[in-house]
Protein backbone atom coordinates (compact mmCIF):
# COMPACT_ATOMS: atom_id res chain seq x y z
CA UNK A 1 0.00 0.00 0.00
CA UNK A 2 1.71 2.99 -1.24
CA UNK A 3 0.65 6.77 -0.50
CA UNK A 4 2.29 10.21 -0.57
CA UNK A 5 2.38 13.29 2.13
CA UNK A 6 -0.81 14.66 0.27
CA UNK A 7 -2.70 11.61 1.37
CA UNK A 8 -1.97 10.53 4.56
CA UNK A 9 -2.11 14.52 5.37
CA UNK A 10 -5.62 14.19 3.60
CA UNK A 11 -6.89 10.58 5.33
CA UNK A 12 -5.54 12.18 8.46
CA UNK A 13 -7.99 15.53 7.94
CA UNK A 14 -10.57 13.44 7.37
CA UNK A 15 -9.81 11.47 10.36
CA UNK A 16 -10.32 14.92 12.56
CA UNK A 17 -13.04 15.93 10.98
CA UNK A 18 -14.79 12.79 11.32
CA UNK A 19 -14.04 12.76 15.40
CA UNK A 20 -14.96 16.10 15.32
CA UNK A 21 -18.65 15.62 14.49
CA UNK A 22 -18.93 13.02 17.30
CA UNK A 23 -18.21 15.88 19.51
CA UNK A 24 -20.20 18.75 18.23
CA UNK A 25 -22.77 17.97 20.74
CA UNK A 26 -19.95 18.11 23.99
CA UNK A 27 -18.64 21.48 21.74
CA UNK A 28 -22.00 23.38 21.90
CA UNK A 29 -22.62 22.71 25.56
CA UNK A 30 -18.58 24.45 26.13
CA UNK A 31 -20.19 27.12 24.52
CA UNK A 32 -22.98 27.86 26.70
CA UNK A 33 -20.63 28.54 29.73
CA UNK A 34 -19.19 32.09 27.98
CA UNK A 35 -21.02 35.41 27.64
CA UNK A 36 -23.51 35.65 24.80
CA UNK A 37 -21.96 38.18 22.74
CA UNK A 38 -18.19 37.20 23.33
CA UNK A 39 -15.72 35.75 20.74
CA UNK A 40 -15.30 32.27 22.11
CA UNK A 41 -18.72 31.49 22.39
CA UNK A 42 -19.17 32.31 18.77
CA UNK A 43 -16.15 30.44 17.64
CA UNK A 44 -17.15 27.31 19.94
CA UNK A 45 -21.22 27.57 18.58
CA UNK A 46 -19.54 27.48 15.16
CA UNK A 47 -17.71 24.26 15.79
CA UNK A 48 -20.02 22.91 17.27
CA UNK A 49 -22.53 23.32 13.78
CA UNK A 50 -22.52 19.80 12.18
CA UNK A 51 -22.77 21.25 8.88
CA UNK A 52 -19.38 23.07 8.96
CA UNK A 53 -17.57 20.20 10.61
CA UNK A 54 -16.10 19.07 7.13
CA UNK A 55 -15.89 22.64 5.86
CA UNK A 56 -13.57 23.76 8.55
CA UNK A 57 -10.99 20.66 8.19
CA UNK A 58 -11.31 20.86 4.58
CA UNK A 59 -10.16 24.43 4.11
CA UNK A 60 -7.61 23.90 6.96
CA UNK A 61 -6.23 20.99 4.44
CA UNK A 62 -6.01 22.83 1.94
CA UNK A 63 -4.22 25.54 3.38
CA UNK A 64 -1.67 22.80 4.24
CA UNK A 65 -2.06 21.49 0.52
CA UNK A 66 -1.34 25.26 -0.90
CA UNK A 67 1.74 25.85 1.33
CA UNK A 68 3.36 21.87 0.51
CA UNK A 69 2.80 22.12 -3.58
CA UNK A 70 2.29 25.67 -4.20
CA UNK A 71 -1.10 27.88 -5.55
CA UNK A 72 -1.26 26.69 -8.82
CA UNK A 73 -1.32 22.50 -7.82
CA UNK A 74 -4.36 23.74 -5.35
CA UNK A 75 -6.15 25.39 -7.98
CA UNK A 76 -6.16 22.37 -10.50
CA UNK A 77 -6.65 19.98 -7.99
CA UNK A 78 -9.71 22.48 -7.01
CA UNK A 79 -10.41 22.01 -10.79
CA UNK A 80 -10.57 18.40 -10.91
CA UNK A 81 -13.13 17.62 -8.31
CA UNK A 82 -17.22 17.24 -9.32
CA UNK A 83 -19.42 19.80 -7.06
CA UNK A 84 -22.22 19.22 -8.63
CA UNK A 85 -24.39 17.08 -6.20
CA UNK A 86 -23.72 19.87 -3.52
CA UNK A 87 -25.21 22.42 -5.87
CA UNK A 88 -28.21 20.12 -7.02
CA UNK A 89 -28.97 18.98 -3.17
CA UNK A 90 -28.93 23.14 -2.20
CA UNK A 91 -31.35 23.66 -5.92
CA UNK A 92 -33.69 20.84 -4.59
CA UNK A 93 -33.81 21.69 -0.84
CA UNK A 94 -35.06 24.76 -1.29
CA UNK A 95 -37.38 24.55 -3.91
CA UNK A 96 -38.68 21.21 -2.23
CA UNK A 97 -39.35 23.01 0.96
CA UNK A 98 -41.80 25.77 -0.38
CA UNK A 99 -45.25 25.95 0.54
CA UNK A 100 -46.62 24.72 -3.10
CA UNK A 101 -44.65 21.74 -3.31
CA UNK A 102 -44.99 21.15 0.32
CA UNK A 103 -48.69 21.34 0.22
CA UNK A 104 -49.24 19.17 -2.43
CA UNK A 105 -46.99 16.28 -0.46
CA UNK A 106 -49.30 16.39 2.43
CA UNK A 107 -52.21 16.26 0.57
CA UNK A 108 -50.98 13.28 -1.48
CA UNK A 109 -50.23 11.52 1.40
CA UNK A 110 -53.23 12.60 3.33
CA UNK A 111 -55.75 10.92 0.59
CA UNK A 112 -53.43 8.03 0.85
CA UNK A 113 -53.46 7.67 4.47
CA UNK A 114 -57.24 8.61 4.96
CA UNK A 115 -58.21 5.34 2.40
CA UNK A 116 -56.08 2.96 4.11
CA UNK A 117 -57.79 3.74 7.59
CA UNK A 118 -61.26 3.71 5.97
CA UNK A 119 -60.35 0.47 4.74
CA UNK A 120 -58.68 -1.14 7.92
CA UNK A 121 -60.54 1.13 10.46
CA UNK A 122 -56.43 2.02 11.52
CA UNK A 123 -55.66 4.79 14.18
CA UNK A 124 -55.05 8.09 12.42
CA UNK A 125 -52.29 9.45 13.72
CA UNK A 126 -50.07 6.24 13.45
CA UNK A 127 -51.84 5.34 9.51
CA UNK A 128 -50.38 9.06 8.84
CA UNK A 129 -46.77 8.44 10.32
CA UNK A 130 -46.42 5.01 8.76
CA UNK A 131 -47.82 6.09 5.10
CA UNK A 132 -45.58 9.29 5.49
CA UNK A 133 -42.65 6.86 6.69
CA UNK A 134 -42.69 4.40 3.50
CA UNK A 135 -44.00 6.48 0.95
CA UNK A 136 -41.77 9.42 1.79
CA UNK A 137 -38.44 7.58 1.59
CA UNK A 138 -39.86 5.39 -1.45
CA UNK A 139 -40.56 8.17 -3.60
CA UNK A 140 -36.60 9.03 -3.37
CA UNK A 141 -36.40 6.72 -6.22
CA UNK A 142 -38.22 9.41 -8.15
CA UNK A 143 -37.40 12.47 -7.08
CA UNK A 144 -34.43 11.80 -6.07
CA UNK A 145 -33.48 11.14 -2.55
CA UNK A 146 -32.35 14.39 -1.14
CA UNK A 147 -35.74 15.82 -2.04
CA UNK A 148 -37.65 12.84 -0.79
CA UNK A 149 -35.59 13.93 2.53
CA UNK A 150 -36.80 16.78 2.44
CA UNK A 151 -40.23 16.63 2.22
CA UNK A 152 -40.93 13.57 4.46
CA UNK A 153 -38.90 15.87 7.49
CA UNK A 154 -40.94 18.88 6.97
CA UNK A 155 -43.83 16.52 6.79
CA UNK A 156 -42.61 14.97 10.03
CA UNK A 157 -41.95 18.19 11.39
CA UNK A 158 -45.17 19.60 10.92
CA UNK A 159 -46.91 16.38 12.56
CA UNK A 160 -44.36 16.25 15.83
CA UNK A 161 -45.78 18.24 18.74
CA UNK A 162 -44.18 17.13 21.37
CA UNK A 163 -41.04 14.24 21.76
CA UNK A 164 -39.02 12.57 24.03
CA UNK A 165 -35.51 12.38 23.21
CA UNK A 166 -35.84 8.46 22.58
CA UNK A 167 -38.44 8.90 20.34
CA UNK A 168 -36.56 11.55 18.21
CA UNK A 169 -33.44 9.91 17.84
CA UNK A 170 -35.54 6.65 16.31
CA UNK A 171 -37.60 8.46 14.40
CA UNK A 172 -34.86 10.58 12.81
CA UNK A 173 -32.71 7.24 12.35
CA UNK A 174 -35.23 5.27 11.01
CA UNK A 175 -35.56 8.19 8.57
CA UNK A 176 -32.23 7.87 7.54
CA UNK A 177 -32.27 4.57 6.46
CA UNK A 178 -35.36 4.12 4.89
CA UNK A 179 -34.44 7.16 2.34
CA UNK A 180 -30.43 5.30 1.96
CA UNK A 181 -32.31 2.11 0.39
CA UNK A 182 -35.82 4.17 -0.27
CA UNK A 183 -34.13 5.40 -3.44
CA UNK A 184 -32.87 2.04 -4.69
CA UNK A 185 -36.11 1.20 -6.77
CA UNK A 186 -34.36 3.26 -9.78
CA UNK A 187 -30.60 3.33 -10.98
CA UNK A 188 -30.59 7.01 -11.10
CA UNK A 189 -32.07 8.72 -7.61
CA UNK A 190 -29.70 7.09 -4.81
CA UNK A 191 -26.30 8.36 -4.80
CA UNK A 192 -24.04 5.36 -4.04
CA UNK A 193 -26.39 3.54 -7.11
CA UNK A 194 -25.82 6.42 -9.40
CA UNK A 195 -22.16 6.48 -8.86
CA UNK A 196 -22.10 2.92 -10.49
CA UNK A 197 -24.96 2.22 -12.60
CA UNK A 198 -23.85 3.39 -16.15
CA UNK A 199 -20.21 1.91 -15.31
CA UNK A 200 -21.55 -1.48 -14.18
CA UNK A 201 -24.50 -1.40 -17.18
CA UNK A 202 -27.22 -1.46 -13.70
CA UNK A 203 -30.33 -0.55 -15.70
CA UNK A 204 -33.47 0.38 -13.97
CA UNK A 205 -34.80 -3.54 -14.51
CA UNK A 206 -31.78 -4.59 -12.68
CA UNK A 207 -31.55 -2.25 -9.72
CA UNK A 208 -35.61 -3.03 -9.47
CA UNK A 209 -35.05 -6.92 -9.36
CA UNK A 210 -32.33 -6.84 -7.36
CA UNK A 211 -32.24 -4.19 -4.98
CA UNK A 212 -35.55 -2.24 -5.41
CA UNK A 213 -37.96 -4.87 -3.96
CA UNK A 214 -36.00 -5.66 -0.88
CA UNK A 215 -35.48 -1.93 -0.04
CA UNK A 216 -39.35 -1.96 -0.38
CA UNK A 217 -39.94 -4.84 2.03
CA UNK A 218 -37.05 -2.97 4.80
CA UNK A 219 -38.59 0.86 4.56
CA UNK A 220 -42.14 -1.14 5.02
CA UNK A 221 -40.68 -3.45 8.44
CA UNK A 222 -38.76 -0.20 9.63
CA UNK A 223 -41.68 1.86 9.41
CA UNK A 224 -44.48 -0.42 10.87
CA UNK A 225 -42.01 -1.50 13.29
CA UNK A 226 -41.44 2.56 14.34
CA UNK A 227 -45.09 3.34 14.70
CA UNK A 228 -46.11 -0.11 16.75
CA UNK A 229 -43.19 0.68 19.58
CA UNK A 230 -43.94 4.49 19.57
CA UNK A 231 -47.36 3.97 19.27
CA UNK A 232 -48.11 5.86 22.43
CA UNK A 233 -45.68 8.46 22.21
CA UNK A 234 -47.06 9.35 19.05
CA UNK A 235 -50.67 9.22 20.13
CA UNK A 236 -49.69 11.69 22.73
CA UNK A 237 -47.40 13.78 21.21
CA UNK A 238 -48.40 13.94 17.35
CA UNK A 239 -51.28 15.42 15.44
CA UNK A 240 -52.60 14.00 12.43
CA UNK A 241 -51.95 14.89 8.75
CA UNK A 242 -55.56 16.38 8.60
CA UNK A 243 -55.50 18.28 11.97
CA UNK A 244 -52.08 20.10 9.90
CA UNK A 245 -54.11 21.25 6.99
CA UNK A 246 -56.86 22.24 9.09
CA UNK A 247 -53.99 24.41 11.07
CA UNK A 248 -52.49 25.93 7.61
CA UNK A 249 -55.65 26.62 6.34
CA UNK A 250 -56.35 29.23 8.82
CA UNK A 251 -52.93 30.94 8.88
CA UNK A 252 -52.26 31.17 5.42
CA UNK A 253 -53.73 31.66 1.78
CA UNK A 254 -54.99 29.34 -0.40
CA UNK A 255 -52.72 28.17 -3.24
CA UNK A 256 -53.99 28.82 -6.94
CA UNK A 257 -53.46 25.84 -8.83
CA UNK A 258 -51.40 27.19 -11.59
CA UNK A 259 -48.81 28.31 -8.70
CA UNK A 260 -48.96 24.87 -7.51
CA UNK A 261 -48.34 23.60 -11.23
CA UNK A 262 -45.22 26.03 -11.75
CA UNK A 263 -42.96 24.64 -8.94
CA UNK A 264 -43.83 21.41 -9.50
CA UNK A 265 -42.82 22.23 -13.02
CA UNK A 266 -39.80 23.53 -11.87
CA UNK A 267 -39.33 20.70 -9.64
CA UNK A 268 -39.25 18.47 -12.18
CA UNK A 269 -37.11 20.44 -14.20
CA UNK A 270 -34.71 20.57 -11.56
CA UNK A 271 -34.68 16.86 -11.10
CA UNK A 272 -34.40 15.95 -14.92
CA UNK A 273 -31.26 18.08 -15.33
CA UNK A 274 -29.81 16.84 -11.93
CA UNK A 275 -26.92 15.48 -13.74
CA UNK A 276 -25.84 18.99 -15.65
CA UNK A 277 -25.13 21.81 -13.27
CA UNK A 278 -25.45 24.56 -15.31
CA UNK A 279 -29.03 23.67 -16.54
CA UNK A 280 -30.44 22.95 -13.28
CA UNK A 281 -28.93 25.95 -11.68
CA UNK A 282 -30.28 28.44 -14.59
CA UNK A 283 -33.29 26.77 -14.12
CA UNK A 284 -33.50 27.18 -9.85
CA UNK A 285 -32.18 30.69 -10.60
CA UNK A 286 -35.77 30.92 -12.72
CA UNK A 287 -37.62 29.23 -9.71
CA UNK A 288 -35.83 32.52 -7.47
CA UNK A 289 -37.38 35.07 -9.34
CA UNK A 290 -40.92 33.52 -9.45
CA UNK A 291 -40.81 32.49 -5.90
CA UNK A 292 -40.05 36.40 -5.71
CA UNK A 293 -43.62 37.27 -7.59
CA UNK A 294 -45.60 34.43 -5.49
CA UNK A 295 -44.30 36.00 -2.03
CA UNK A 296 -47.76 35.64 -0.76
CA UNK A 297 -48.16 32.10 -1.48
CA UNK A 298 -44.48 31.37 -0.15
CA UNK A 299 -42.49 30.73 3.82
CA UNK A 300 -39.25 31.86 3.52
CA UNK A 301 -37.25 30.21 1.06
CA UNK A 302 -34.40 28.46 3.54
CA UNK A 303 -31.55 29.31 1.60
CA UNK A 304 -29.43 29.16 4.58
CA UNK A 305 -30.43 25.59 5.37
CA UNK A 306 -29.70 24.72 1.74
CA UNK A 307 -26.37 26.28 1.69
CA UNK A 308 -25.02 24.77 5.41
CA UNK A 309 -25.79 21.05 3.93
CA UNK A 310 -24.50 22.12 0.75
CA UNK A 311 -21.17 23.16 2.23
CA UNK A 312 -21.26 19.64 4.92
CA UNK A 313 -21.26 17.82 1.33
CA UNK A 314 -18.29 19.62 -0.17
CA UNK A 315 -16.24 19.43 2.73
CA UNK A 316 -16.55 15.87 1.80
CA UNK A 317 -15.62 15.82 -1.21
CA UNK A 318 -12.82 17.87 -0.94
CA UNK A 319 -11.43 14.83 1.20
CA UNK A 320 -12.89 11.94 -1.20
CA UNK A 321 -9.70 11.91 -3.59
CA UNK A 322 -7.20 11.40 -0.57
CA UNK A 323 -8.87 8.47 1.13
CA UNK A 324 -8.44 6.10 -2.39
CA UNK A 325 -4.88 4.70 -1.33
CA UNK A 326 -6.34 2.75 1.44
CA UNK A 327 -9.79 2.71 0.36
CA UNK A 328 -9.64 1.11 -2.91
CA UNK A 329 -6.83 -1.68 -1.97
CA UNK A 330 -8.80 -2.85 1.22
CA UNK A 331 -12.14 -3.64 -0.78
CA UNK A 332 -10.29 -5.42 -3.57
CA UNK A 333 -8.88 -7.74 -0.61
CA UNK A 334 -12.26 -8.65 0.59
CA UNK A 335 -14.79 -12.13 -0.24
CA UNK A 336 -18.16 -11.07 -1.04
CA UNK A 337 -19.50 -11.25 2.37
CA UNK A 338 -17.05 -9.64 4.53
CA UNK A 339 -16.78 -6.92 1.39
CA UNK A 340 -20.88 -6.05 2.27
CA UNK A 341 -20.14 -6.43 6.23
CA UNK A 342 -17.14 -3.91 5.66
CA UNK A 343 -19.14 -1.70 3.16
CA UNK A 344 -22.16 -1.37 5.90
CA UNK A 345 -19.36 -0.23 8.71
CA UNK A 346 -17.57 1.88 6.40
CA UNK A 347 -20.33 3.56 5.13
CA UNK A 348 -20.72 5.07 9.12
CA UNK A 349 -17.42 6.81 8.51
CA UNK A 350 -17.38 7.87 4.61
CA UNK A 351 -19.99 9.10 2.53
CA UNK A 352 -21.96 5.88 0.54
CA UNK A 353 -21.89 7.26 -2.79
CA UNK A 354 -17.85 8.26 -2.36
CA UNK A 355 -17.30 4.42 -1.44
CA UNK A 356 -19.31 2.76 -4.11
CA UNK A 357 -17.22 5.41 -6.59
CA UNK A 358 -13.82 4.16 -5.06
CA UNK A 359 -15.01 0.88 -5.06
CA UNK A 360 -15.72 1.09 -9.24
CA UNK A 361 -12.28 1.58 -9.38
CA UNK A 362 -11.58 -2.35 -8.48
CA UNK A 363 -11.62 -5.08 -10.81
CA UNK A 364 -14.88 -6.64 -9.24
CA UNK A 365 -17.16 -9.67 -9.82
CA UNK A 366 -20.75 -9.36 -10.24
CA UNK A 367 -21.80 -10.81 -6.80
CA UNK A 368 -19.07 -8.41 -5.17
CA UNK A 369 -20.49 -5.58 -7.05
CA UNK A 370 -23.96 -6.35 -5.54
CA UNK A 371 -22.31 -6.49 -1.97
CA UNK A 372 -20.46 -3.41 -2.55
CA UNK A 373 -23.78 -1.61 -2.92
CA UNK A 374 -25.69 -3.32 -1.26
CA UNK A 375 -23.85 -2.86 2.22
CA UNK A 376 -23.30 0.94 1.35
CA UNK A 377 -26.98 1.74 1.51
CA UNK A 378 -28.08 -0.59 4.24
CA UNK A 379 -25.47 1.82 6.45
CA UNK A 380 -26.32 5.10 5.20
CA UNK A 381 -28.34 5.85 8.16
CA UNK A 382 -25.40 5.20 10.80
CA UNK A 383 -24.12 9.02 10.80
CA UNK A 384 -25.54 12.05 9.19
CA UNK A 385 -22.01 11.38 6.93
CA UNK A 386 -22.96 8.00 6.09
CA UNK A 387 -25.60 9.34 3.17
CA UNK A 388 -25.80 12.72 1.50
CA UNK A 389 -29.45 13.40 2.25
CA UNK A 390 -29.05 12.60 5.94
CA UNK A 391 -27.82 16.24 6.22
CA UNK A 392 -30.83 18.22 5.07
CA UNK A 393 -33.18 15.78 6.88
CA UNK A 394 -31.12 17.42 10.23
CA UNK A 395 -30.74 20.26 9.02
CA UNK A 396 -34.77 20.31 8.62
CA UNK A 397 -35.25 18.44 12.19
CA UNK A 398 -32.23 20.47 14.19
CA UNK A 399 -34.17 22.42 16.32
CA UNK A 400 -35.75 19.10 18.01
CA UNK A 401 -32.11 18.70 19.33
CA UNK A 402 -31.44 21.70 21.71
CA UNK A 403 -28.12 21.13 22.32
CA UNK A 404 -27.23 19.30 18.52
CA UNK A 405 -27.07 16.20 17.53
CA UNK A 406 -25.32 13.06 19.39
CA UNK A 407 -23.61 11.07 16.61
CA UNK A 408 -23.29 7.81 19.17
CA UNK A 409 -26.89 8.45 20.27
CA UNK A 410 -27.78 8.43 16.24
CA UNK A 411 -25.31 5.11 15.97
CA UNK A 412 -27.27 3.27 18.84
CA UNK A 413 -30.34 4.45 17.41
CA UNK A 414 -29.84 3.09 13.63
CA UNK A 415 -28.89 -0.30 14.86
CA UNK A 416 -31.95 -2.17 14.63
CA UNK A 417 -33.34 -0.36 11.26
CA UNK A 418 -30.19 -0.51 9.57
CA UNK A 419 -30.16 -4.88 10.98
CA UNK A 420 -33.53 -5.09 9.48
CA UNK A 421 -31.99 -3.47 6.10
CA UNK A 422 -28.97 -5.86 6.44
CA UNK A 423 -31.01 -9.17 6.38
CA UNK A 424 -33.74 -7.99 3.28
CA UNK A 425 -30.58 -6.65 1.23
CA UNK A 426 -28.40 -9.71 2.03
CA UNK A 427 -30.48 -12.36 2.94
CA UNK A 428 -33.85 -12.11 0.32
Amino acid sequence: MTYTTLELLGTLFFGVAVIHTFMVGKILQWSHHFPKDSLTRGFLHLLGEIEVVFAIWASLFMVVYISLEGWTAAVTYQNSLDFTEPFFIFAIMVVCSTRPVLTVARQGILAISSGIQKIFKTPAVSTDLAVVMILGPLSGSFITEPAAMTVTAFMLNAMLQKESNKLIYALIAVLFVNVSIGGALTPFAAPPILMVASKWGWDFAFVASHLGWKAAIAVIINSVGLVLIFRKDFKNGCITLKEVEARLAHSQAAIPWFVILIHLLFLAGIVITGHHRNAFLGIFLLFLGVASATIRYQDHLRLKESLLVSLFLGGIIQFGAFQKWWLAPLLGKMNDAVLFKGATLLTAITDNAALTYLGSQVDLSDSSKYALVAGALAGGGLTIIANAPNAAGYSVLSHKFPGGIKPLNLLMAALAPTAVAIVCLWLL
